[in-house]
């Protein structure tokens, strides 16, 4: 996705209206997601999430940390945020744009969810080397694309979105290979288990990778 676009077109209310979905398969996905996460962070931890729009993630994950902190490039998506999280204090969305961001081991877990690593664009290597800068020592990093065996639910999920106004139609003969084009300039990608085998070894740092309910595929980073 490219990011001028979610900021003039896919933030705030309309982001909000994406996750509101009547497919059952796609309440199944949000949640099987955010439960990988949850069944791994620790009371005293402190959570970073980037591109966490208007804090869906950050309020779950909120009653099981110590702090859960979100990022976004979008303004509007962070104001949305504040009554979205007022009824958790340990939780917040903050602006803030991942490609210069600058923390410095201040954090026990890092989430990359949703994509991130498409949505915000960039090169994907450098984005997670700032990410893992900004885990303490024994920390972990978990990034998530979409998995292949999901292709069809995600699709019948973005032709929601576009009859529901918030992305363009599909172009079809573009649209392939994990690859979702609209339109109106949307664009979706995924990475593979093997983009995710080489950004895993080029990070330096031991990682995994494992496939959650058919329909995410998370890049696990250990930082010793």
């Amino acid at each position: 996705m490219a990011v001028g676009y979610y900021e003039a077109k896919l933030n705030s209310e309309k982001l909000f209206q994406v996750y509101d979905t009547a497919l059952p398969r796609l309440r199944q996905y949000f949640e099987a997601e955010i439960e990988f996460v949850r069944e791994r962070i620790k009371s005293t931890d402190i959570v970073l999430e980037i591109a966490a729009g208007y804090g869906r993630i950050v309020r779950e994950l909120a009653p099981y940390a110590t702090r859960v902190l979100g990022t976004d490039i979008s303004p509007a998506s962070v104001v949305l945020s504040k009554d979205y999280l007022n009824r958790h204090k340990n939780a917040s969305v903050e602006f803030g744009d991942v490609h210069v961001m600058d923390f410095q081991e201040d954090f026990d877990v890092l989430l990359g969810l949703q994509n991130a690593l498409s949505a915000v664009g960039g090169e994907p290597g450098g984005i997670i080397a700032r990410c893992m800068r900004a885990l303490k020592p024994g920390g972990v990093a978990y990034f998530s694309t979409y998995s292949e065996k999901f292709w069809e639910s995600r699709l019948a999920w973005f032709h929601e979105q576009a009859r529901k106004g918030l992305i363009g139609a599909l172009d079809m003969e573009k649209t392939t290979d994990g690859v979702i084009v609209c339109d109106d300039g949307f664009t979706a990608r995924t990475f593979s288990v093997s983009d995710f085998e080489t950004l895993g070894a080029a990070s330096g740092y031991p990682f995994k990778i494992q496939e959650v309910d058919a329909s995410s595929l998370f890049l696990i980073i250990e930082k010793p």
